[in-house]
């Protein structure tokens, strides 16, 4: 992380903690939710199957903008299908840093070729050993694979959620981002059970199991892009939300924190890692701070 970087992120979080702000610092377009898969743990892909033109795209990265973020997701749906004309993916991570975006990162199911450089971090969806994913997200385990051999930078970060198919796969998916060569970390989330995906959620004791896991497999040395002071309050569901620092802008609508704060009860079975980290961060939580600060600048 540049320098410049980290003193305007330090600025934002002393002004937050000090002041109890509630301006937003984290940002993500949906570019569209036309997706090339149908994972048993999604309900958001191919609603509309619109990919938004690139002007729409611009416009909603200048608003982000405008409000204060500087780090910015790209995602999905499947953001490696975004196309308008000649514009690509690339061209857009480009225009980002271009418009002063101090941290780009793209959201992708990795079934496609991955040369994407500019960006940050590429946050790859794993879901498990073979068999566990396959069933998860259908057969792609091994195009996946493939194509983080291929990728042309190593900022790849395998992206994980846990629910009742995988939730024994913590340790490989762990190994495995510790011995792939271009994968930089993994990142994990807790399924939030959306009403179509209820099934799929952890109990609180299946959740202690996996954050047990996870903690082992930091002391051995596996690169986790997540923070062990946040997993108490993930284990209960005791963290503040929604996180007012996060946007998620779609088609013009803005949303705090993401898309499913309007499915009424969601918030309260949110299990995003990164809600809980920043919330706790934002409220002053000096471990929090603290492991956030070791963390942030190991892997971006």
């Amino acid at each position: 992380m540049k320098l410049s970087s980290f003193l305007h992120f330090a600025s934002f979080g002393i002004k937050t903690v000090l002041l109890r702000k509630k301006e937003p610092i984290l940002g993500t377009v949906i570019v569209t939710d036309k997706c090339n898969l149908h994972c048993k743990h999604c309900s958001v892909n191919n609603i509309t199957a619109v990919v938004h033109p690139y002007e729409k795209v611009r416009k909603e990265m200048q608003t982000l903008y405008d409000l204060g973020v500087r780090i910015l997701f790209f995602c999905g749906g499947e953001t490696f299908l975004w196309r308008d004309g000649e514009k690509t993916l690339r061209d857009l991570v480009i225009e980002a840093k271009q418009m002063g975006f101090l941290i780009v990162n793209v959201v992708t199911n990795g079934t496609f070729p991955i040369d994407l450089p500019e960006a940050d971090l590429i946050l790859l969806s794993l879901d498990g050993d073979r068999e566990r994913h396959n069933t998860i997200r259908g057969n792609t385990y091994d195009t996946i694979l493939h194509n983080i051999s291929k990728a042309t930078a190593d900022n790849i970060c395998f992206y994980m959620a846990i629910n009742q198919i995988n939730k024994d796969c913590v340790d490989h998916v762990c190994r495995l981002a510790r011995d792939t060569k271009n994968v930089r970390a993994v990142s994990f989330n807790f399924h939030t059970p959306y009403p179509d995906t209820k099934e799929l959620a952890l109990s609180r004791e299946e959740k202690k199991a996996c954050c047990d896991t996870i903690s082992r497999m930091m002391d051995e040395g596996c690169p986790v892009f997540n923070l062990k002071s946040a997993f108490p309050y993930l284990i209960e569901n005791k963290f503040p939300t929604p996180c007012h620092q996060c946007l998620v802008i779609e088609d013009g609508k803005i949303s705090t924190c993401g898309r499913c704060i309007e499915v009424p009860g969601l918030c309260e079975q949110c299990g995003y890692f990164f809600v809980a980290e920043y919330t706790l961060l934002f409220r002053g939580n000096v471990k929090i701070i603290l492991e956030m600060l070791k963390t942030y600048l190991k892997y971006i």
